[in-house]
């Protein structure tokens, strides 16, 4: 394995690029070196996309110097620097859903017999190329639109090493992997670099960090703030280093029980075909209500169904305990029930990217801002500049395209957009992923200042440190049914850890007693 003294494999100096005013990269600097995984650290906007982009031959610098294996380099596509052994793996999938596994892996190169695509061949490829990315499961002739999100990552992730790169680039490509997934990419990430690959690596979530890093670099502001050898900083340190301030405490503190609250919303026996097995529970208002379990248990499809996304759900849903029936979306958000739903992918499910900041805040609220069909533009200026201001949006103006804000950003667009409509139920569905700790923060305190205010809100979160810090209750799905109801100092990792698990009550600790309201047995 190469040791941190020897000379860099590639090595980036004064890197500047602006986007209008806009500077994402100040005279930033980067050294990697094979066989070791180097992350890149900072919040948000701190240019580390950009900075990679420019590796990758995505954007062109304004001004520095790259050097490859000693010789000084420049791309004018992501074809040059994949021509040298360079290829980047984003969080954004480059993935055309209607075609089938192996075609995507090849789109761009596929193997070829007498001048017509080797079918044979691209599956046995597609084959290996997967095995390698620890996603030997995947049938290669399955159609990517069939893939939950998560194994559409994987399909991303072989498609890169398909390339056989040198440098391997992963740019939050584990934000959608399941804990299973992440644990394989590990691993795999683990052999490439005894394998003698420089592997860039940027992610959110700390403990992913811990596990596979040898080096870190901390950005921010577009500028190169510090780089040291992973281990050799707490996580304490590296946060003040990325968000340029002392850390608080990340969750805000839980009130106190309120006796007498009835619930808003009450779910009797939902169902939903073999996915939603016979989901009961209730929602007060002021309440933080987390929904845990492995991924695919039912949580992302109990959300759809209480927003009426899904045909054919049997069950009975309550509003102040009176029966509706919520059949579509704009009935979920409807004045007399007030729901709004976060969605897990704001790519491609919450924004509009190509369009503008001001009409992706506005898409939900229209109706609020219109007087006979017809936009009052004041009005609406006041609704976006509120929200602006209410979530600390950072954009490049109003009209500036939602895309080329940083994800957190986006996030928080998404999250506004349905603020303006002041919901009563808010549903959200693993909010934070691929998002800084310092956005984190400020969501959580948001979360938190909603439910005082007496929104009443349901939590997805793959993230058990969320659901321990955010949560007053958590219900456990197992196979689509609720396992377990855990409640204030109960919502611990070991009793989250044995609920998602369905083990026997004390093989992982004492696991708190199912409330009646579960309608689940202890």
């Amino acid at each position: 394995m190469q040791q941190g003294g020897e000379q860099p494999f590639f090595q980036m100096s004064g890197v500047s690029k602006s986007y209008g005013g806009a500077v994402a990269l100040d005279h930033a600097e980067l050294a990697v070196r094979k066989g070791r995984i180097h992350a890149i650290l900072g919040e948000n906007g701190a240019g580390k996309s950009t900075l990679l982009k420019v590796m990758s031959g995505v954007v062109q610098p304004d001004e520095g110097v790259m050097h490859l294996d000693g010789r000084e380099v420049s791309f004018a596509s992501p074809a040059g620097a994949n021509a040298v052994g360079i290829v980047c793996v984003y969080q954004e999938l480059s993935l055309i859903p209607d075609l089938s596994v192996a075609d995507n892996i090849f789109a761009s190169n596929p193997p070829r017999r007498f001048g017509m695509i080797d079918r044979r061949a691209q599956r046995r490829q597609a084959e290996e190329a997967l095995a390698r990315a620890g996603a030997a499961d995947i049938n290669p002739l399955a159609k990517v639109r069939d893939l939950p999100l998560s194994r559409q990552q994987m399909v991303e992730l072989a498609k890169g090493l398909a390339h056989e790169p040198r440098i391997l680039i992963l740019d939050e490509a584990t934000s959608a992997l399941t804990a299973a997934d992440v644990a394989r990419v590990i691993e795999v990430l683990k052999r490439l670099r005894e394998e003698g690959l420089a592997l860039l690596f940027i992610s959110h979530r700390m403990h992913e960090v811990k596990a596979l890093a040898d080096e870190c670099t901390v950005y921010r502001n577009g500028r190169h703030v510090m780089s040291f050898e992973a281990g050799t900083r707490s996580d304490n340190e590296v946060i003040e280093m990325m968000i340029g301030r002392k850390y608080q405490h990340v969750f805000p503190d839980k009130p106190a029980e309120k006796a007498g609250r009835q619930p808003v919303l009450a779910c009797h026996d939902l169902a939903w075909s073999d996915t939603l097995r016979g989901i009961s529970f209730s929602l007060k208002p002021g309440e933080i209500l987390g929904l845990g379990g492995l991924d695919g248990q039912g949580q992302r499809e109990l959300l759809l169904a209480l927003f009426g996304v899904l045909r054919g759900s049997t069950g009975k849903i309550e509003i102040d305990g009176k029966a509706v029936s919520i059949g579509s979306p704009v009935t979920a958000r409807a004045r007399g029930i007030g729901m709004a739903l976060i969605p897990e992918d704001r790519k491609t499910e919450g924004l509009m990217l190509p369009m503008s900041v001001r009409e992706n805040l506005s898409f939900a609220a229209l109706d609020r801002m219109s007087t006979a069909g017809v936009i009052d533009r004041n009005r609406q200026q006041s609704f976006v500049d509120r929200m602006m201001e209410l979530l600390a949006i950072k954009a490049h103006g109003v009209d500036a395209p939602v895309g080329s804000l940083s994800g957190g950003n986006q996030q928080k667009v998404v999250i506004a957009k349905w603020l303006i409509r002041k919901p009563r139920i808010l549903l959200l569905s693993d909010p934070t992923r691929g998002i800084d700790v310092g956005t984190k923060q400020e969501l959580y305190q948001l979360l938190r200042r909603l439910a005082d205010e007496g929104a009443a809100i349901l939590f997805y979160s793959t993230d058990y440190d969320e659901l321990i810090g955010c949560c007053d209750r958590v219900l456990v799905l197992y196979e689509g049914r609720i396992k377990k109801e855990l409640v204030g100092p109960a919502i611990t990792e070991q009793n989250l850890i044995a609920s998602a698990l369905d083990l026997p009550v004390g093989q992982i600790g004492q696991v708190a007693q199912v409330s009646p309201s579960t309608g689940v047995a202890p």
